[in-house]
């Protein structure tokens, strides 16, 4: 369901709207607690540069994102130690 509402909200309105990016979010976190964690580390990767630039980099949406794609390279049992690394540093910005 999260995938159609990010899906329509693209088509909509496009990528750098706040509308959009809420709605990457919650379909990544959908993601993330399904243990689908490389897919959701993609679709935050992609999603998180948008988000800091069409929302602020202190906007509650844009740390959300930031703190699933942490917790995604934290809790990949796949994960190598540079993840580990980057989730780290992900968490202290």
């Amino acid at each position: 369901m999260r995938l159609g509402v990010y899906s329509g909200r693209l088509r909509l309105h496009g990528e750098q709207h706040q509308k959009t990016l809420l709605a990457a979010s919650n379909y990544a976190a959908t993601l993330l607690h399904l243990k689908r964690f490389e897919e959701g580390r993609t679709l935050l990767r992609k999603t998180i540069p948008v988000a800091e630039k069409v929302l602020g980099e202190s906007n509650d949406t844009t740390l959300r994102m930031k703190s699933n794609y942490a917790v995604a390279l934290y809790r990949d049992a796949g994960a190598a130690l540079d993840d580990l690394r980057e989730a780290g540093t992900m968490l202290e910005e």
